[in-house]
């Protein structure tokens, strides 16, 4: 696929991943337009990247979707991208009932419902154009998952399910499907949850992750994984016990 002259929209494209990949569209020659919840993240990241248009837009409801869809198409006629990028992950205990579901914000809204239904919003338009495509990204957690957050690592495995077949769907048509699947990355996804569990580690920086969904545009590499997140892949089809045995001990 060609990596410039595209017109871009990446949801939680305020922080992380997602504003990682917009400086790598920026960089590219791309017209790149982001969306979040927050306008004070978003009044940085525009600071940051005067060239990007952004608008707040909360993915986890209906109308949020609906309202994003027909402004976009709208101010940006020749959109052809969709990042689907905008998630949360949450520690959930499923000991605790449904007091404990409640009080988290709606992951499968926000990393599942939202990817679905913005790709059937923006796909009859993507096969209108010479090249088009929808980009999601999932987790190394969809192929083993971490026990305490079930909920997000359910949602990522659908995410890689819906890719497969919306792939196989659209494989006669301009509309390329790719899944970018990261590991570990220093972002506040889980808004602290990492240092409650104890980890040092903060994972990869949202840079590599971006650098790595460019390579893979480039190249129409469509399942791409990133550094450990390949690990976690290959162990899901060979010996998926014994690392989910090691990951939840």
């Amino acid at each position: 696929m060609n990596i410039s002259g595209n017109t871009v929209l990446i949801t939680g494209g305020a922080t992380g991943i997602g504003l990682s990949i917009a400086e790598e569209f920026v960089k590219s020659g791309n017209e790149v337009i982001i969306c979040g919840r927050r306008e004070e993240k978003l009044k940085e990241a525009k600071a940051k990247l005067p060239q990007i248009a952004t608008r707040v837009c909360d993915v986890s409801s209906m109308k949020g979707r609906e309202e994003l869809f027909d402004w976009v198409i709208s101010k940006f006629k020749n959109i052809n991208v969709l990042v689907n990028n905008a998630g949360v992950q949450r520690m959930i205990d499923f000991k605790k009932g449904i007091d404990e579901l409640a009080r988290h914000e709606n992951e499968v809204d926000i990393n599942f419902t939202s990817t679905i239904q913005l790709s059937a919003y923006f796909i009859p338009l993507f096969m209108q154009r010479k090249e088009s495509a929808i980009i999601n990204i999932s987790s190394g957690l969809a192929f083993i998952p971490l026990a305490m957050m079930p909920v997000y690592c359910a949602t990522k495995a659908a995410v890689h399910s819906f890719s497969v077949s919306l792939r196989h769907q659209l494989k006669n048509t301009p509309v390329k499907v790719f899944e970018v699947i990261p590991p570990t990355v220093d972002t506040e996804l889980d808004k602290g949850t990492r240092a409650q569990r104890n980890m040092a580690y903060r994972g990869i920086p949202p840079s590599d992750v971006a650098v790595a969904t460019m390579k893979a545009l480039a190249s129409d590499e469509y399942e791409c994984a990133v550094e450990q997140a390949k690990i976690l892949m290959e162990a899901s089809r060979f010996n998926f016990a014994e690392q989910f045995g090691r990951m939840n001990h």
